[in-house]
């Protein structure tokens, strides 16, 4: 990313694992997450679901180019680089979907005039990827300092061909799934930030995978805190 691959020495591994609300069914991944890895943008973070993992760098708020310039707040621009070639449709439209979600919570009116960039490379998809893009970006945020009216975390949910919900699925599930729904949630009252599926299913369906996210997202926040607990007691 940049030649920005050199570790700091004060960087700190955090790891965890988290079941989810509806039994081993419907499980989250292993969780893990280390900040502060590169040492050229502003802040960064590395996090991994299972045997996906996603490594992002923050800049900003920078100087912005006055084409991209925007009065009264930040400008924020979000790019997603897969493994391996160059981005395609796919890596466009999650891009579109992350800046959709980061412009939700971050405080842009507080840095008018400026850049925030937001870089994501992908290491390695496993399944569920745009969910762990969305929990990278947002531990690079924070690791950036950038101001936010909340944290906010992604959760995917799929359902098979007997209607059986999975949480955080594999790719082998998603690719035998009947519909995968991914939904962007907020770290205050769980509100819906973003969403975005594929597939069949009914209004129930979707019902269903939104309680099933927002009950997993709990999760996902308690690790967000342990690990940033666990970082700066230490440092």
């Amino acid at each position: 990313m940049d030649g920005a691959m050199h570790t700091d020495a004060k960087s700190r591994a955090e790891t965890g694992t988290e079941s989810g609300p509806r039994g081993p069914g419907c499980s989250l991944r292993h969780f893990a997450c280390e900040q502060n890895l590169l040492s050229r943008p502003d802040g960064s973070a590395s996090f991994i679901q299972g045997d996906t993992s996603v490594l992002v760098g923050v800049y900003g708020p920078a100087e912005v180019k006055v084409s991209k310039e925007i009065f009264n707040k930040a400008t924020l621009e979000v790019i997603l680089r897969p493994k391996i070639g160059l981005p395609g449709v796919a890596e466009k439209s999650r891009e579109q979907l992350i800046r959709n979600t980061c412009e939700a919570v971050v405080l842009g009116a507080l840095h008018p005039r400026t850049s925030i960039t937001v870089v994501l490379q992908v290491i390695s998809d496993a399944g569920s990827l745009l969910a762990c893009c969305l929990n990278a970006a947002c531990m690079a945020l924070v690791d950036a300092g950038v101001p936010m009216r909340a944290l906010f975390c992604g959760v995917t949910c799929a359902l098979d061909s007997d209607g059986t919900l999975v949480l955080d699925p594999t790719a082998k599930q998603e690719k035998e799934a009947r519909a995968v729904l991914t939904f962007a949630l907020d770290s205050v009252e769980r509100k819906l930030l973003m969403s975005t599926t594929k597939g069949l299913y009914s209004d129930a369906e979707l019902q269903q995978c939104l309680a099933a996210a927002q009950a997993a997202s709990q999760h996902v926040f308690r690790f967000y805190r342990e690990s940033l607990q666990r970082r700066y007691s230490k440092s």
